[in-house]
């Protein structure tokens, strides 16, 4: 979606939304320790290495926010960040673990696969999930499983490609026509692709007010 498509009211809310305090809240690993439905959210969700740390460093100015998520015991854990504390509507920010390595013994991906889809069908106030998806590979067949999920919790996603500047101007125009064909087997997923890269500032306006919008009420 290109910034012409959003009114100055949803680009200058997305902008405050991501301008002020962006604070860590807490780590949590079952429904019954998530902070209280009193606010919307919108939750950011990807393979393991897609660059979502990048991504919501990048959206928030910040260069190490998202490492809090990163450190050791919180890998299978909800990553709460509040924001827009300043503004009438403030929001949550929500990181999911990461999934997509190989080598993680089945255990902990069932684990990953209860917490998640626990909190997919138990959270009225989740607004949507944005699936991260490297626009180097495409969607894998871990990232098709995950969209499968989300479909039967009826859960509101829409894909975002991360890393585009990495692709060669020719390739850019095509990751996201076919991706967009691929997102319509699917019946949850908004039919919008988002494209951004964290480096070079590309689609991070049009995220903010779109993240605005989810939130604005």
């Amino acid at each position: 979606m290109s910034e012409e498509q959003y009114t100055q009211s949803d680009l200058e809310r997305g902008r405050l939304l991501f301008a002020g305090r962006v604070d860590f809240v807490m780590g949590a690993v079952s429904l019954n320790t998530l902070p209280g439905a009193d606010r919307p959210e919108v939750a950011f969700a990807g393979r393991s290495n897609v660059g979502k740390s990048s991504l919501v460093n990048a959206l928030t100015g910040r260069k190490t926010l998202a490492r809090t998520s990163n450190t050791p015991g919180r890998t299978q854990e909800l990553n709460y960040f509040e924001m827009g504390m300043e503004m009438d509507t403030p929001a949550y920010l929500v990181d999911l673990p990461g999934y997509g390595y190989a080598k993680i013994e089945r255990k902990k991906v069932n684990a990953w696969t209860r917490l998640v889809k626990d909190y997919l069908r138990g959270r009225p106030n989740l607004r949507r999930v944005l699936l991260l998806i490297d626009s180097r590979h495409g969607l894998k067949e871990n990232d098709r499983e995950i969209m499968h999920m989300l479909d039967e919790a009826a859960v509101n996603y829409q894909i975002v490609l991360t890393k585009l500047d990495k692709l060669k101007v020719a390739d850019r125009e095509k990751i996201v026509k076919k991706t967009q064909e691929d997102a319509k087997k699917f019946i949850a997923c908004h039919p919008i692709i988002m494209a951004t890269s964290s480096e070079k500032g590309w689609g991070l306006q049009e995220l903010r007010a779109e993240i605005g919008q989810l939130t604005a009420f």
